[in-house]
């Protein structure tokens, strides 16, 4: 999916046991695990599996820069500023991602694409070196959500500039997450957990019949460790951070995490950001959002709006913890 987000990674802690059923695989460039609490058959097993991945593709054939035929490479290629039809799906993912770029003032941008391949983190686009500011201000006008229009009514976007490039990588496998629980419920599963690349869902109970533990990891970039682990359910969790995905020059450190509104890698003691929401989709792009913003800004935002989310700010070799009232609420309730 367009560029990789490098995110902190989020796993369930419990053990696998001969109660649950658990399913694996790969999509989008990663893995996704599925952990449901009751046992099935292994023909039942197996024709889940199967649905699974069928509906994973789906969301590849729509979301997918990867993919030339994909919907939104077929948009992205497209230099005309026509209408364009679209499914139902990708305008409810579309509307999502717009209505979190209103919101957080542009911090949030999926036209961001031009100035992530630029500074080398999008697919086939791998280097190392600082681009110079003319290439970063060249890349940078060809980026803004609001050139970007969409009729929901008709299912119809266009373009305001022909050379638009629309990702999704930021929220796909968010919404992927989503669409795999919602199979899941359709099948008449209430307990399960849902994880595509370190983003998560969870419903009901695990397979001991407690709360889902969940590991939060330690945003450090010479080893993987858990920072804290939280207890919950019936939530979505999505983590994003700046220590996996990056390079060096001169001592300075660029991440992948770029700024729509500057055209930089943002520069900053925020390390990661967690964040629990309803829906993944949800989770997924607010995460990168408060990356951009930063832990001041970022906070602010997440009171105004009620979130959940968890900072973890640098502090020497350390990390500082603060998270939002939501947050604390929410794994307080949940905790078993």
């Amino acid at each position: 999916m367009g560029f990789f987000i490098s995110i902190s990674f989020l796993t369930g802690c419990e053990s696998p046991s001969s109660t649950g059923t658990f399913l694996a695989g790969q999509t989008m460039g990663t893995t996704y695990h599925i952990t449901l609490a009751e046992s099935v058959t292994r023909q039942i097993e197996t024709s889940l599996k199967q649905e699974i991945d069928a509906r994973l593709l789906e969301v590849n054939d729509s979301f997918s820069t990867y993919i030339n035929s994909s919907e939104v490479s077929q948009f992205n290629n497209y230099k005309g500023t026509d209408w364009q039809e679209k499914s139902d799906e990708f305008m409810t993912v579309l509307a999502a991602a717009q209505n979190i770029s209103a919101m957080s003032d542009g911090a949030y941008d999926i036209t961001v694409g031009p100035l992530v391949n630029l500074w080398g983190f999008g697919p086939g686009f791998k280097k190392d070196n600082v681009p110079d500011d003319q290439m970063v201000k060249e890349a940078l006008s060809k980026v803004g959500y609001k050139k970007l229009m969409f009729n929901p009514d008709n299912n119809e976007i266009k373009k305001l500039q022909k050379d638009l490039y629309v990702d999704f990588s930021s929220i796909a496998k968010g919404f992927g997450v989503d669409a795999i629980a919602e199979l899941l419920m359709a099948k008449g599963y209430k307990h399960y957990m849902v994880e595509i690349g370190g983003e998560m869902r969870v419903s009901g109970l695990n397979p001991q019949k407690v709360k889902w533990r969940i590991a939060v990891e330690k945003p450090d970039t010479e080893t993987r460790s858990i920072h804290r682990v939280i207890n919950v359910s019936d939530v979505a969790i999505a983590t994003s951070g700046d220590y996996r995905n990056y390079f060096e020059q001169d001592g300075v450190r660029f991440s992948h995490t770029i700024n729509p509104k500057t055209g930089y890698p943002v520069q900053q003691e925020l390390a990661s950001v967690t964040v629990l929401a309803k829906n993944c989709m949800t989770a997924d792009a607010w995460a990168t959002a408060f990356m951009v913003l930063g832990y001041k800004k970022g906070y602010d935002l997440a009171i105004a709006n009620n979130l959940a989310v968890l900072f973890l700010l640098k502090e020497g070799e350390e990390f500082k913890e603060i998270s939002t009232p939501n947050f604390k609420k929410l794994t307080k309730e949940h905790a078993s």
